[in-house]
């Protein structure tokens, strides 16, 4: 017979097999309108996705702390559904001042 894990041990195992993909949110029909939002949670983070005045989908993780700003999260559509992708690990790269950042990700999620 084998034990249930703690919770630590819990929140070990989503954070290192979990978080590193991509994860459906929804619909991109949820937010059809600029300034339109959904809150959700992805493993057990709040997370806003949000239509910009430019009609882009944007993504941002609500820190917990005092005075905390929202910290970006790498978003992608595809084939009409927003994914997010909360692992900022990998996903660090050097920005050149000098070029625009994109507007857009093009990645291919894992469940499509």
């Amino acid at each position: 017979m084998t034990t249930p894990p703690d919770d630590r041990t819990f929140r070990r195992e989503m954070a290192t097999a979990y978080r590193s993909g991509w994860h459906f949110i929804d619909l991109v029909t949820a937010i059809p309108h600029p300034g339109d939002s959904l809150m959700v949670t992805v493993f057990g983070e709040p997370v806003v996705v949000t239509r910009d005045e430019d009609e882009d989908v944007r993504a941002y993780r609500c820190l917990r702390r005092p005075r905390g700003a929202p910290q970006p999260v790498r978003c992608a559509i595809r084939y009409g559904m927003i994914f997010v992708n909360l692992d900022q690990r990998d996903h660090q790269q050097v920005v050149d001042p000098g070029v625009p950042a994109p507007r857009t990700i093009s990645a291919t999620p894992r469940s499509a």
